[in-house]
């Protein structure tokens, strides 16, 4: 072999980043092969390891979000998981928020197990940080705008309580995503996504992403997703990079129609309740506006009528919005959280933070901003 790349035998590019199916690859000697296992030089081995199509999107990920590097896993819950994995240990506390994606609440189980504790807050409440923040307190991990019901953490304050224990600060900005907001900017070490939603867009993909601040991060989860083998396979992250090309134009159409759908929305006899922090009577909307840009994402959430029965009857009234779970993606998608994303947790837990049995979570898409209205509109009349 003469080293002339295969791909690209006279320097023209492919326009998408090849699918490298491959487990493992040849070693052309010895000294290559102790280069690549050293990590002097950029290299494969083995799928576990790296691949280059997954590494290619990483990049991207992290261009995106300011950061130095990204490693990417097999689902949100993968690369969370990897993030407390990495840096939580035995007599270590987790501050964390009620306002989370429910499936937090399944591996805070295991954490506890593990011998960490895990302190809960409500979102709302975030200006009491500072008296939950011990010598012992590890890692502060929040989700801005919160999933289901929208609402804002003040992510440089977080920073500062994090700095006075010398605790990681871990955003989750998978709603946002950096279209609308730079986490790793604000203070935050590291930045996690669901790539499933907004990153990828498109309803056919589970991925991942951790966006690290220094290269110190990316070594030590790198090892951890290589020991526990979450490493993305090549085809979702190649669909993964296409996703990432209509982001932008993507995600200013979500936050267009969210807003106008939240506006609509908050003017109607028949919804009690509003959560969207591009609304200015929203508890969040003042820290929105100074920690977000470009809008303020493309999912909300509100209460129909009373009771279970009546948000029921409402989703299933509903024609051009479809019933299902995830968000970020080019279709508008309700959902109510109680029987699906916060399924699992205590029914007395989820009231105390907010998620009644009648809020309606929906993840606005890239339809026309008068139909979904006309949809919304008719359903609930």
């Amino acid at each position: 072999m003469d080293g002339t790349d295969p791909l690209t035998p006279y320097g023209n590019k492919p326009m998408v980043t090849p699918i490298v199916s491959a487990v493992n690859y040849e070693y052309l000697s010895f000294e290559v092969l102790r280069k690549i296992t050293d990590g002097e030089v950029d290299g494969y081995t083995y799928h576990r390891d790296d691949n280059p199509t997954v590494r290619a999107v990483e990049k991207q990920i992290a261009a995106l979000e300011g950061a130095v590097d990204c490693v990417v896993g097999t689902s949100g819950m993968a690369a969370i998981t990897m993030v407390l994995l990495t840096y939580l240990h035995r007599g270590d506390r987790l501050l964390t928020f009620h306002d989370v994606y429910g499936a937090n609440y399944k591996v805070s189980l295991i954490l506890e197990r593990f011998g960490v504790t895990v302190d809960w807050l409500n979102a709302a409440d975030h200006d009491q940080v500072p008296a939950h923040v011990t010598d012992s307190t590890r890692m502060i991990f929040c989700e801005t705008p919160s999933n289901p019901l929208c609402k804002i953490v003040d992510i440089a304050r977080l920073r500062e309580q994090a700095d006075r224990v010398g605790a990681m600060l871990v955003v989750d900005n998978t709603f946002a995503t950096p279209y609308h907001q730079l986490p790793l900017s604000l203070g935050a070490d590291l930045v996690v996504h669901s790539a499933t939603k907004g990153l990828g867009g498109h309803n056919d993909l589970m991925a991942g992403a951790i966006a690290c601040a220094t290269k110190e991060y990316y070594n030590e989860l790198w090892f951890t997703r290589q020991a526990i083998g979450t490493t993305l396979d090549p085809y979702s992250a190649s669909r993964l990079e296409r996703g990432l090309k209509t982001l932008d134009l993507r995600a200013a159409k979500m936050a267009e129609n969210a807003q106008a759908v939240a506006e609509f929305l908050a003017a109607h006899p028949r919804v009690t309740r509003v959560c969207y922090p591009g609304l200015p009577s929203d508890p969040g909307h003042q820290i929105a506006r100074r920690q977000m840009r470009n809008g303020f994402g493309g999912v909300l959430a509100f209460d129909v009528g009373q009771t279970q029965e009546e948000a029921k009857r409402f989703v299933e009234k509903l024609d051009l919005i479809y019933h299902a779970v995830s968000l970020g993606a080019t279709e508008t998608l309700v959902c109510l959280p109680v029987l699906t994303t916060m399924l699992y947790l205590p029914e007395q837990r989820r009231v105390s933070f907010g998620v009644r049995p009648n809020t309606v979570r929906l993840s606005a898409g890239i339809e026309r901003a008068d139909d979904l209205i006309e949809d919304l509109k008719q359903a609930l009349d």
